[in-house]
């Protein structure tokens, strides 16, 4: 019973443990008022370098276009799936850009009539005290309005989990994640066309931990226990987030559309041009689940692999013998490659068979998931044993397994193991039964990726920016060096006058 009592009380611990942080940060008191929460969009948007000259910009209407409620265990709620002040969060984003001037016009009724009210109240005092009518400032009109919306909130986009239980004890935890979508454009007021349109998604993460326990300890005394927590990640902060990432690529596309620029002229510019096109790169390169669609692998690959090779003929009590095998891989497409390979290896039987054999194999061979590092594959083809120095070829065919881990765009661990079928049932030196001799051998080794590759290029293209961020830093150095030298050397000067 105590052991049921460990099992279980370690479950509990295990299940709690990976995720202490939420779980002990429950609240147990109500909790005051707090500054609102900060998000990394957030960061990096007031972050920018300033601009050269803020633009007048109106935002009329940013709202919710999905008109999604929010789900329910029986069915759906009358509350709305996403906020409805999209408006003003997309405001707020603005303002801590300082990039811009927003003027006032979702409310603009509210406003002219304050601004009505102010005038009817100055020409009845003037009236009053026979003096003239003081005038109000004109407003501020927008040389481009931002448009858009929350065009979709789609649950249940990736949901999953897993659980255990023994004896009454157990756990289990689940995940699901929502994703959010927001589109923002820039309207030219004078043409009215439409300059700049970007988008950006951001999901919205649910998790769910629960352990238990229900165990009889003894007689008629019965053990009940069970905790856990669950944490939704807020629809709000997701959207603000999806909102300041929005304005910050609106901020970067209309710099490289000269809509505006930065304090700091082109160079400033360039940097954050650069940068954001290199985000965008890898953002089109991930698909909707956070995968990374960029290619791992090359055209023309080399492997080569060592092993072992069992049996499995005529002869019983088989061993296990060595086997070393190399290819040339070229992929047809994406996921299917043709591979020709060479192997040499032993089939072994104590002292009945000790016999070396030669092959060549042709395969066709599936990547299962090519874009990444770690590929599950399937492959089958045909190949010729080769005995005897090459004087008896026996035709046969195959089918395995295998996968590859890139431990870098070049260099790859491989391993493989595989069903070998030959049309004769002389390999192991005995014909016997009706069925033809067949054997089985795998290995482990390394594949050499040649060629380039989108990994290739972005690693290239990596170290080319951390190179030209060393250099912009070395230019400022230099620059910050060049006016103490200047005065160094003035300083140097006047002594030199002052000792001749």
């Amino acid at each position: 019973m105590k052991s049921y009592l460990k099992i279980a009380t370690l479950c509990v611990l295990v299940m709690l443990c990976a995720q202490c942080g939420s779980y002990f940060s429950q609240p147990l008191d109500v909790q005051p008022a707090r500054i609102g929460e900060e998000t990394a969009s957030y960061r990096k948007l007031v972050n920018m370098p300033p601009a050269a000259a803020k633009a007048v910009v109106g935002v009329y209407k940013f709202e919710d276009q999905t008109g999604q409620f929010k789900q329910a265990e029986n069915g759906s709620t009358f509350s709305n799936a996403v906020t409805q002040g999209g408006t003003t969060i997309l405001i707020k984003a603005l303002e801590d850009s300082n990039w811009f001037r927003i003027i006032e016009r979702e409310n603009y009724i509210n406003l002219q009539n304050e601004r009505n009210i102010i005038r009817s109240t100055r020409q009845d005092y003037a009236k009053k005290n026979n003096t003239a009518v003081t005038s109000l400032d004109p407003l501020l009109y927008a040389g481009v309005l931002i448009e858009g919306g929350i065009v979709s909130y789609d649950t249940n986009v990736l949901t999953g989990g897993a659980g255990a239980r023994y004896f009454g004890a157990g756990g289990s935890s689940k995940y699901r994640q929502d994703r959010v979508t927001v589109y923002l454009r820039v309207v030219s007021v004078r043409s009215g066309e439409i300059l700049k349109t970007v988008y950006v998604s951001k999901t919205i993460f649910s998790q769910a931990v629960d352990a238990s326990l229900f165990r009889y300890v003894s007689f008629q005394r019965l053990l009940e226990a069970e905790t856990g927590f669950t944490r939704n990640e807020p629809g709000q902060l997701a959207i603000k987030e999806a909102i300041e990432k929005g304005v910050e690529a609106l901020i970067i596309e209309g710099i490289e559309a000269q809509l505006w620029a930065p304090k700091g002229g082109p160079q400033v510019a360039q940097k954050l041009i650069t940068d954001y096109r290199a985000e965008k790169e890898t953002a089109q390169q991930t698909d909707v689940y956070q995968r990374d669609l960029q290619e791992y692998r090359s055209k023309w690959s080399l492997f080569g692999l060592a092993g072992a090779t069992r049996n499995n003929a005529d002869l019983p009590n088989t061993d296990y013998e060595y086997h070393l095998s190399a290819g040339m891989r070229y992929n047809l497409t994406t996921h299917l490659g043709l591979e020709g390979s060479v192997h040499k290896f032993r089939l072994y039987n104590r002292d009945l068979l000790n016999r070396e054999f030669a092959a060549t194999e042709l395969n066709l061979s599936f990547m299962v998931l090519p874009y990444d590092k770690f590929s599950p594959m399937i492959y089958g083809g045909a190949g010729v044993n080769h005995a005897n120095w090459f004087e008896v070829n026996d035709l046969k065919v195959q089918a395995g397994l295998g996968f590859e881990y890139m431990v870098t765009p070049s260099v790859g661990i491989r391993a493989m193991v595989d069903y070998n079928a030959a049309f004769s049932d002389e390999l192991d030196g005995i014909v016997s039964g009706t069925r033809d001799d067949h054997y089985f051998k795998g290995g482990l080794g390394i594949s050499i990726h040649l060629g380039s590759n989108d990994a290739k290029l972005k690693d290239a293209k990596k170290q080319q920016r951390i190179a030209d961020r060393k250099e912009r830093k070395l230019q400022k150095k230099l620059k910050k060096a060049q006016p103490q030298s200047a005065v160094n050397d003035t300083v140097v000067s006047q002594l030199n006058l002052k000792l001749f």
